[in-house]
């Protein structure tokens, strides 16, 4: 099921859309929940992890563009969509990844479209996931939410889309679990995402929310065929 956000300090127009968005979804007959929010600050206090967010940009207090900045730092890898009576602020929305730009009063059948495509997006990502246990606690994480795992001795911090979650591991066991899954021990306290590279160098791997995480001398090379490979099956141009 799909979780969708809309975000627009005009109550009327926060309802409309969220209105439209239930309706043409239910004409796909795709599951989902919309939340509405009256405020950038109101959508980034949520505990939900949604995986579509349509953002108004022009907002008073924190507009938009501000709080698609905020959201991005701790959620990149979520669908956002933004709705705006200017064009002002088109290319901006480029910075912030977004995945569309909609222009207010939005078309119906323009909606449909890009909601459309959005569903198409989130059926072709990976639905795999890991189920990891601290003390009587049991949490599952889609792999494609986490950025990479962090080993701390006997710790394993999971830095993801949710945040972190903090359990016990073997890094032999964790390893071997995720083997030909994607990710790549660059250290010895590292196994990082590959999907989630945006750069590197023979010092760092850097990750697509600003992140520099440690590669070993010993792992570069061999980093750097992965690296390579998992671009040329994921689609790269390389």
């Amino acid at each position: 099921m799909l979780s969708i956000a809309v975000c627009d300090d005009e109550v009327i127009e926060c309802c409309s859309m969220a209105g439209k968005i239930k309706e043409i979804m239910e004409e796909m007959k795709i599951p989902c929940i919309i939340r509405q929010f009256r405020s950038g600050r109101e959508l980034l206090q949520a505990s939900e992890s949604f995986d579509i967010v349509f953002l108004d940009i022009i907002m008073s207090d924190l507009d938009g563009m501000k709080t698609a900045q905020l959201f991005r730092g701790r959620a990149f890898n979520k669908i956002l969509i933004f709705m705006s009576s200017s064009r002002e602020f088109v290319f901006d929305a480029y910075d912030v990844e977004a995945f569309q730009y909609l222009l207010k009063p939005v078309d119906d059948k323009k909606l449909k479209n890009v909601l459309q495509k959005v569903v198409l997006k989130t059926e072709s990502r990976s639905q795999e996931f890991i189920i990891l246990s601290r003390e009587r606690q049991k949490k599952k994480l889609f792999l494609d939410d986490i950025y990479y795992f962090e080993i701390r001795g006997r710790m394993v911090d999971v830095h993801g889309a949710e945040g972190i979650f903090t359990y016990y591991e073997q890094i032999g066991v964790l390893e071997n679990k995720l083997r030909d899954k994607g990710f790549f021990r660059c250290h010895k306290s590292y196994l990082i995402n590959l999907r989630y590279v945006d750069g590197y160098n023979r010092q760092d791997v850097i990750l697509d929310n600003g992140e520099k995480i440690m590669i070993a001398k010993r792992r570069y090379e061999e980093f750097c065929r992965e690296i390579l490979k998992f671009m040329r099956e994921n689609g790269g141009i390389v």
